[in-house]
């Protein structure tokens, strides 16, 4: 009856709750994962697919350092496909999480920052502004050893300051 519709949808709502925060909780964890990542494996073993990244050959649309976009889609897509196979909701709270990360990180890296898709206007606000200024000091290493600024959604207020300074 009415008491089990009910106890039904606050279960429901339980569940949608805990998907929401386990999909947030890995979005907000893949921040720091792509810093340890960053610093340790992409600046580490693999720098001879990241070095062309920091030397960049305008000439030329791919990448070496492009791969490590398929590699890091794989979890997301393994984790969202034996969610639906095996009825594991869950896990596709992980795998979309992750693929959300990697859609922002694609969408402030590639496009915002690096602009290799070059779309007016985006290069307004303080938030983005501090992450540029962030990520040109990154980048202003060209070296495997020595870099900062490992992170890309998060990175040291001092590079906000200035921007606030000026507001």
């Amino acid at each position: 009856g009415c008491v089990e519709q009910i106890q039904y949808e606050v279960k429901m709502i339980s569940f949608s709750l805990n998907w929401f925060v386990l999909f947030l909780l890995t979005f907000f964890i893949m921040e720091f994962n792509a810093w340890v990542l960053h610093k340790y494996v992409m600046h580490g073993f693999l720098w001879s697919l990241h070095k062309d990244h920091h030397v960049v050959d305008k000439s030329r649309w791919w990448q070496f350092n492009d791969f490590f976009a398929i590699f890091f889609a794989v979890p997301s897509f393994l984790s969202i496909l034996f969610s639906k196979l095996n009825q594991w909701p869950l896990l596709g709270a992980i795998g979309f999480g992750v693929m959300a990360y990697g859609i922002a990180y694609f969408f402030v890296h590639e496009v915002v920052i690096h602009k290799r898709i070059n779309f007016k206007g985006l290069n307004k606000g303080r938030y983005i502004k501090g992450l540029k200024a962030a990520h040109h000091v990154h980048h202003s290493n060209k070296m495997k050893d020595g870099g900062v600024n490992f992170g890309m959604l998060v990175v040291p207020y001092k590079y906000f300051k200035p921007i606030l300074k000026k507001t």
